[in-house]
């Protein structure tokens, strides 16, 4: 990338920073400026970013992204509180997330002529959710604290959880004769997941009892403290990898760990990665407007359209319906939670590390469904975002004469209520 399209892409963001309050105010969203920005300078537009897909720079940009995004939502999460907050995320998560993923292989399998392993890697890329999509559905107050809650939590916890089954199916989709048998692939999977989270909880645990200590005795400048954060990450994705584990794992893992033991320590922390992330994420949709977008604009066939409609419309929406049966939520809950599951930044650098860690193997119809998903999943949940959460606070208002609703259940009691 030249000093051309950089001072673009700068000048961009300043114009876009100094409307930003406006443009919140609008049914447009921030990742569906950014990729149409990114798309009107690439090849199909101006041609001001000549970006290849295998680039070192977006390998580099794509792997950051990512481990700072697990990273940042780890660091975020409170154990303590998320005991009392899990009732629905944990339904969302522990049900609907692999259904989500055995529906998915099984519409990809019968739509594209491709192997399971390949059939399920689109469904795992494709699980995870980005509440910042659909911003205003987690931060209107019309709609009810937990199911904000349960969007939120759901999105910062689902990326990290279907890591390990991405990094399995890259590994099966790459390299299949390595993995022949059950042992060999269950081999890996052990591997990749016990050492980069062995490695993660070791960093993030030892490094932030070490920080909250240091900061007891205020023995740290506030600067550091936030450098030595980001370093416990790098830090925990190197050690991670050159001991045969996943890096990504284990930087989830770190930030779990130390949010958990310096949590006091480090408030202005979390600012601090939440910035950084925000820019990264930034940084990666316009990547993902000008080189990926563009490319699969010619690519695009009923299939692959087809595909990204049922990824969005039954896929995620029976998989939400089947994880919540049983928890006493109103049909319009269960489909307001079922449609409200954003494909996002997750999607995208899953499937960019996807493509980079393929070792020569075509994943070509795997970007290409990726890609087009994402793209309607930006423009679909961003533009019915307000609406849905004005929609869904009207009914929501209306229900109130309704005693112990399953909507309204204290964070701290989520039993759902005698029917």
């Amino acid at each position: 990338m030249d000093a051309v399209a950089l001072a673009v892409i700068a000048g961009f963001l300043v114009v876009y920073g100094l409307a930003s309050k406006l443009i919140e105010r609008t049914p447009l969203t921030g990742p569906m400026i950014f990729v149409g920005f990114g798309l009107a300078i690439g090849q199909p537009g101006f041609d001001i970013v000549s970006l290849e897909l295998d680039s070192a720079g977006v390998e580099l940009l794509a792997e950051a992204t990512l481990a700072v995004l697990l990273f940042s939502d780890a660091v975020r999460i409170d154990v303590v509180r998320l005991r009392e907050e899990f009732a629905l995320p944990a339904r969302m998560l522990a049900i609907g997330l692999p259904v989500a993923i055995a529906l998915g292989t099984v519409t990809a399998a019968i739509l594209f002529d491709i192997p399971v392993a390949v059939a399920a890697l689109i469904a795992a890329i494709l699980a995870p959710t980005d509440a910042a999509l659909g911003q205003a559905v987690v931060t209107d107050k019309a709609v009810p604290q937990r199911i904000r809650q349960s969007l939120n939590v759901e999105s910062g916890l689902n990326d990290g959880i279907a890591l390990p089954a991405v990094t399995l199916f890259v590994a099966l989709s790459a390299d299949a004769d390595t993995f022949a048998t059950a042992g060999s692939w269950l081999a890996f999977a052990g591997e990749q997941i016990g050492y980069g989270a062995a490695v993660g909880l070791v960093v993030g645990g030892l490094g932030g009892t070490l920080i909250r200590r240091a900061s007891e005795r205020d023995w740290m400048d506030g600067i550091y403290r936030q450098l030595s954060v980001l370093a416990l990450a790098a830090l925990a994705f190197v050690c991670a990898v050159e001991a045969g584990g996943n890096g990504f794992i284990a930087t989830f893992v770190a930030g779990l760990a130390l949010g958990t033991t310096a949590r006091a320590a480090c408030s202005h922390v979390e600012e601090f990665t939440e910035d950084l992330s925000q820019l990264l994420a930034t940084a990666s949709f316009i990547v993902f407007g000008a080189i990926v977008v563009g490319p699969s604009l010619d690519q695009l066939d009923w299939r692959v359209g087809l595909y990204a409609v049922a990824s969005l419309v039954l896929v995620r929406p029976a998989a939400i319906a089947l994880s919540l049966a049983g928890s006493g939520l109103k049909r319009q809950t269960v489909g307001f939670l079922g449609w409200f599951g954003p494909r996002g930044l997750a999607s995208i650098l899953f499937g960019l590390s996807a493509v980079e860690h393929a070792h020569g193997v075509d994943l070509q119809i795997v970007f290409t469904v990726m890609s087009w998903t994402v793209l309607l999943s930006i423009v679909a949940h961003g533009v019915t975002a307000t609406y849905g959460a004005r929609a869904y606070g009207e009914w929501w208002a209306d229900m109130q004469d309704e005693a112990e609703m399953a909507e309204d259940l204290p964070m701290g009691d989520q039993r759902p209520p005698r029917s």
